[in-house]
């Protein structure tokens, strides 16, 4: 009898954990409503940048009356004529030339200055960083007027310094430093710094090697970032240039409104439109480094795990 028993327990279903009933379906969310907000601000944002840029464009480059210009003009008189007037100009050539090379000086500066600072930061005093953050923000937040001041007060004792082209540089670097000391900490906390900078130095290599054959290559994307950043504050600013007496583009574009009004802002929707593109340009040069270097590593992680699950 014992083993009719054990013989009519084997033959039951063995016993199985109890599971937990699925809950109801809600059903699919409606495509068409989830992404009505995104493309309502894409539309208004766009709309906000675009009809500035055309109100702009109709006072520069129609040559109609100011007080005559509506909705049956628009499509009246267009000329590129007050732009080919700005470029005609010898001294346009020479303030480009000077905002240019400023925008260099500043961005090779702030690189200079940044990168180490920005890595040791990271590496040997990360409790500093939010000092670090607070500091580089202060620009941002202190207007550029009081910086005008200060330079106002200290230019009768330091006109050796003052009078030359290049002296506004060290305050480019500073008006800039807000957005340029964020995109170098972004480039580096998306990297494991700690460990690339072990293995190099392990390795044998010193700092700046370290610095320019492993960090650099790693932060490329936040390092063109940030320049571009650092360029169009020099190409824009005003307010210094002008206390100084130094002619840059910024001035020289006010000089020419006053002067020739359709030409001036010809040159300013010409520079919006240029400033724009670059960074669409960056943008979306980033965008492919990133995909490449995606898919590559994509790629090597799928041959790895064929190479785990068929062994040669």
């Amino acid at each position: 009898m014992t083993d009719q028993v054990v013989h009519d327990s084997l033959d039951q279903d063995p016993p199985t954990a109890p599971t937990g009933m699925a809950p109801p379906s809600v059903g699919r969310p409606n495509a068409r409503f989830a992404r009505l907000v995104p493309n309502t601000v894409l539309i208004v944002a766009a709309l906000f940048f675009t009809l500035p840029l055309l109100a702009l464009a109709r006072f520069a480059l129609q040559n109609v009356p100011t007080i005559l210009l509506g909705w049956s003009t628009l499509f009246d008189k267009w000329s590129l004529e007050p732009m080919g007037r700005a470029f005609s100009d010898d001294v346009f050539w020479a303030s480009l030339r000077l905002s240019l090379k400023l925008a260099f000086g500043t961005v090779l500066l702030t690189m200079l200055l940044l990168l180490p600072t920005a890595i040791w930061v990271h590496l040997r005093l990360p409790r500093m960083r939010p000092v670090i953050e607070f500091v580089t923000v202060l620009p941002y937040m202190i207007p550029a007027i009081a910086l005008v001041a200060g330079i106002k007060l200290i230019k009768p004792h330091a006109r050796w310094f003052l009078n030359s082209d290049m002296s506004l540089i060290p305050f480019y670097v500073v008006l800039a430093l807000p957005f340029t000391y964020r995109s170098i900490d972004a480039g580096l906390r998306a990297i494991d710094l700690r460990t690339l900078v072990d293995a190099s130095r392990s390795l044998g290599s010193g700092w700046l090697g370290t610095i320019r054959r492993v960090l650099i290559p790693n932060l490329r994307t936040a390092i063109i970032s940030a320049s571009f950043l650092t360029a169009a504050v020099v190409m824009g600013e005003y307010t210094i240039a002008r206390l100084l007496l130094i002619d840059s583009l910024a001035p020289y574009q006010r000089i020419l409104v006053g002067r020739d009004s359709q030409a001036g802002y010809g040159l300013n929707l010409l520079a919006l439109l240029a400033t724009t593109s670059l960074f669409v340009v960056v943008s979306v040069l980033t965008k492919k480094r990133d995909r490449k270097r995606k898919s590559f590593a994509y790629a090597a992680a799928k041959q790895a795990s064929s190479q785990e699950h068929h062994p040669e």
